[in-house]
């Protein structure tokens, strides 16, 4: 295992920097994900880190060892990392055993070592029993893991993972995050997931890289991220919440409810501190609220099954997201209490 060290990383092409001075350290073992919206430079990332890509400025090391700067390209064959692509990229005409050892068999390996190995990253996805059919016989699911499979077996440092779960169904994801987990568990290998859906990343990863416009925004553990947003962006990417205007606190702050309440009284000339309230710090009080309370109108609201999602709106006309057991009315006037909210930095 090793870890990997990107400094300053830029790529550019023509006057457009799709990935802009990024520097980050990723721990032997760590599973991480690069997050952000399409066009945000995370997948051009992973493939300077495959090597698909050359660096334009700054460097990526693997351990102690320089695999890229401006005057230094290390070829993807001699990286020691794998890839699992969004398309599977299997051989039809192949059988699943034969499509996991095919990397193998390019390093000229055969006889017994070779088949030790093939059952073995077999074993790791659990398909063992599927040994000999083609990929046409497997499900979407089965054929993301023969792809895994295809990519431990030549025991590399680093797994790159180029969304590998956008062309499977709801159902599926979910499974395969399981799978990913428990492959990630059991091999300890350093792992980068590259996906656009905040939900993956936030039940795979680590650490998350999240990106916007070529830049790291935020790097953090996926707690920190949803209760620790930096900047406003961040706080609308991650997660439900809703963004007031207040009048005190301070960037990187979290306020008690008594404070947020008291920071939402003041003339809206005065209020000038971004912060994020997530909807589970919303209590809603249907009964008829007093002339002090904190009122807010019901606009509308969706049967989420477990839950109602209520979308408010406050008498300063600032809206509000919160979940309730059962359903109110829309227009339905409802006194409202504050636990908390975390001061955020305004986007630049």
């Amino acid at each position: 295992m090793a870890g990997l060290t990107l400094k300053q990383v830029t790529k550019q092409f023509g006057e457009h920097k799709a990935v802009d001075g990024l520097s980050l350290t990723v721990e032997p073992g760590e599973f991480v994900a690069l997050l952000g919206p399409s066009g945000c430079g995370k997948t051009t990332m992973l493939r300077m880190l495959a090597g698909f890509e050359q660096v334009s400025a700054g460097e990526i090391h693997l351990g102690d060892t320089l695999l890229a700067s401006a005057q230094h390209h290390v070829l993807p064959e001699q990286r020691n990392m794998a890839m699992v692509f969004q398309s599977y990229a299997l051989w039809p005409h192949m059988s699943v055993a034969d499509n996991v050892g095919y990397p193998l068999k390019l390093r000229g390996m055969r006889g017994a070592e070779y088949q030790r190995r093939v059952e073995q990253a077999l074993a790791l996805v659990a398909l063992e029993p599927y040994a000999q059919r083609t990929p046409q016989d497997l499900s979407g699911g089965q054929r993301q893991r023969v792809a895994l499979a295809r990519c431990l077996v030549t025991n590399p440092s680093v797994v790159l993972l180029d969304e590998p779960l956008a062309n499977l169904d709801r159902h599926l994801r979910a499974s395969m995050e399981h799978s990913f987990a428990d492959f990630h568990r059991r091999t300890g290998a350093t792992m980068v997931y590259v996906t656009h859906d905040q939900s993956e990343a936030m039940a795979l990863a680590d650490r998350i890289a999240v990106m916007q416009a070529g830049k790291l925004v935020q790097w953090a553990t996926p707690e920190t991220l949803y209760r620790e947003p930096r900047t406003s962006w961040v706080a609308s990417f991650i997660g439900q919440g809703s963004q007031l205007m207040i009048s005190n606190g301070a960037p990187g702050r979290r306020l008690g409810g008594h404070e947020l309440m008291q920071g939402l009284t003041s003339p809206a000339s005065q209020r000038n501190q971004p912060v994020l309230v997530r909807p589970e710090h919303i209590q809603v009080h249907p009964e008829a609220p007093s002339q002090q309370d904190l009122t807010a109108r019901v606009e509308r609201q969706t049967f989420r099954g477990e839950r109602y999602e209520l979308h408010l709106r406050m008498r300063d006309g600032e809206t509000l997201l919160t979940y309730h057991s059962h359903a109110l009315k829309e227009g339905q006037q409802v006194a409202l209490t504050l636990l908390e909210g975390w001061c955020l930095e305004p986007d630049q």
